[in-house]
């Protein structure tokens, strides 16, 4: 996989120069539904990367956001699936909290991830079973999850753009006093994988090509990434959303965290 995992950390890179080249620049703003924001960067970003894998590996499917959903990657057992920008509305906003995420799906499963984020040159990457790895400025190191187990004692990352009542009630049901609000999912999960936090738990909102580089990358540092009811996602299926949520922690608060984000929907009805 190591031809794969430098491809990816070098398309992601190089997508992150697109993004920088439009950031803090007047850009048009689509809405491609409620809540979902594109901009010319998001689609440059997205067919540079589209176009470029295509080109280093023709036999493997792609499921990007901003590209036509092509269902002919189910019968494929390699599938890319990209998030050209995810925390566009940080983009937006003109806050740095924005990444490029490619993962690489094999026989379903998350298996390779690289997450960039341009505006702090800070690479995340990693393949299940041989590390994960972070490249800042310069500098490489394995990323190593924490070894807390009071969540007393653990800090929580929490979205910036998608807080809800629910994420607080489980945050309070673990009894977690510590979080840290900030943009892009895979940033949230980056700061996991680097120790810096323990937990993050989301609701509905994000999709699969939120979840492969990231899902890929925390595993590969000790780490544990599943839905809300503590099931495994699946790349090889028709509908893209993640409709149980996502909780990711350092594998060792993951049992409570799942336990209590059942609880939790049960207490709000589903909502």
């Amino acid at each position: 996989m190591n031809t794969e995992l430098q491809s990816a950390e070098d398309l992601a890179v190089r997508a992150g120069a697109i993004l920088l080249k439009h950031y803090g620049q007047r850009t048009s703003v689509a809405w491609k539904g409620k809540n979902d924001p594109v901009t010319a960067a998001d689609i440059e970003a997205s067919r540079f990367i589209v176009s470029e894998l295509r080109t280093l590996f023709p036999g493997d499917a792609i499921l990007c956001e901003e590209e036509k959903d092509d269902l002919r990657r189910l019968s494929n057992p390699r599938v890319w699936v990209v998030d050209p920008m995810d925390g566009t509305k940080e983009f937006i906003a003109g806050r740095g909290e924005f990444v490029v995420m490619i993962g690489l799906a094999i026989d379903g499963e998350a298996r390779l991830g690289a997450v960039y984020q341009p505006t702090e040159d800070k690479l995340y990457s990693g393949t299940v079973g041989n590390g994960a790895y972070l490249s800042h400025n310069g500098v490489r190191k394995q990323l190593h999850v924490s070894t807390q187990t009071d969540p007393a004692r653990a800090t929580m990352a929490l979205s910036r753009s998608h807080l809800s009542s629910n994420t607080e009630a489980i945050r309070s049901h673990l009894g977690i006093q510590r979080s840290v609000q900030i943009g892009s999912i895979g940033i949230k999960v980056g700061l996991v994988c680097e120790g810096l936090a323990e937990v993050y738990v989301q609701g509905r909102g994000t999709s699969l090509w939120d979840t492969c580089g990231p899902e890929a990358i925390i595993h590969a540092a000790g780490g544990r990434m599943t839905d809300a009811t503590g099931q495994p996602f699946r790349y090889n299926v028709e509908d893209v959303k993640n409709v149980r949520g996502v909780v990711a922690t350092n594998s060792l608060l993951h049992d409570r965290a799942v336990q209590a984000a059942i609880a939790v929907t049960r207490q709000s009805g589903g909502r």
